[in-house]
C-alpha cells in the first residue's frame, strides 16, 4: 500500500513540475504540437513510463492572427487573382491600374495643371474685354464683308450644238436595234473613214443630230439606223437618272 501511494505522489509531482499548455480554443483543448488534450496527455502518460512518444496525429495550423489554414488559403487565392487582374487592368489603361469607384479613393491626380483657357474663362474674358469692345469688333467686321454679285454662267465654247443628254433620256431602245432606214453602198467603209474624223463619240453624236440625224444619216455615221452614231450609248446618261 505504502508502494503505491509513493508511486502516486512521485507522479503527481513530475505533472505538477510540467509546463503547461495553454489551451487554443474554448472547446477543443488544441495547443501547438498535438490536436486535444488528450493527445497531450498519452503522450505525457508515455513520456513517464518510459515508452516510445506517438507522433501528434494533427499539427496546429492555426497562424499567429487566429486564421485558419483553409482561410490562409483563400487570401493566397484572392492575392493571385488580385494580381492577375492588375495586370490585365496596366495592360488595357497603358500601364495604368483601372481606379475603382469608392469614396475611400484619393483624389485623381490633376492632368492639365494649365487649367481652361482663357477663351472659355468667363471670369478672364471679363476682365480682358467690355461690352463695347465687343460691338466695335463686330463694328469692324461688319465692314469687312462683302457681298458677290451675282453672274450669269459662261456660255460654252464651240457653239451650242445639239443636247446628247436630252436624246438618250428620251429615246428607249436599245444599242444596235434598227428604228431608221438607211441606204447606200459601201457604209461600213464611210463608218470607219467619218467616225475617225471625231476625237469621241459623244461630239460624233452631236455632229450627228445637227445635220439631220436620227431620221437622215448625210455622213454615214449610223450605218445600223439604230440612231447612236460611232458607237454612242445613250445607257451612262439614262444610268445616271436612275432609269
Amino acid at each position: 500500500m505504502m508502494h503505491k501511494f509513493c508511486g502516486f505522489v512521485a507522479v503527481a509531482a513530475l505533472a505538477a513540475c510540467g509546463t503547461s499548455i495553454p489551451e487554443s480554443g474554448p472547446n477543443t483543448g488544441a495547443g501547438v504540437g498535438f490536436g486535444n488534450y488528450d493527445e497531450y496527455q498519452a503522450r505525457q502518460d508515455a513520456a513517464l513510463a518510459g515508452d516510445p512518444v506517438p507522433a501528434p496525429s494533427v499539427v496546429s495550423t492555426t497562424a499567429l492572427d487566429g486564421t485558419s489554414e483553409s482561410e490562409q488559403i483563400a487570401a493566397q487565392a484572392r492575392a493571385a487573382l488580385d494580381n492577375d487582374d492588375q495586370v490585365e487592368e496596366r495592360a488595357a489603361n497603358s500601364g495604368e491600374r483601372v481606379v475603382q469607384a469608392s469614396p475611400d479613393n484619393a483624389p485623381p491626380a490633376v492632368v492639365n495643371s494649365v487649367g481652361i483657357s482663357n477663351e472659355n474663362n468667363f471670369d478672364a474674358v471679363g476682365n480682358q474685354r467690355t461690352i463695347e469692345d465687343d460691338a466695335a469688333r463686330i463694328a469692324v467686321n461688319r465692314q469687312q464683308y462683302q457681298v458677290a454679285a451675282v453672274e450669269a454662267l459662261p456660255s460654252r465654247s464651240g457653239g451650242q450644238g445639239a443636247n446628247i443628254v436630252a436624246y438618250a433620256l428620251k429615246t428607249k431602245h436599245p444599242v444596235g436595234t434598227q428604228v431608221y432606214r438607211r441606204v447606200g453602198v459601201n457604209k461600213s467603209g464611210r463608218y470607219a473613214k467619218n467616225c475617225a474624223k471625231y476625237t469621241g463619240p459623244d461630239l460624233a453624236q452631236i455632229d450627228f443630230l445637227d445635220k439631220g440625224g436620227p431620221e437622215r444619216d448625210r455622213l454615214g455615221l449610223d450605218p445600223d439606223g439604230d440612231g447612236y452614231a460611232c458607237g454612242w450609248d445613250p445607257r451612262p446618261f439614262r444610268k445616271a437618272q436612275g432609269g
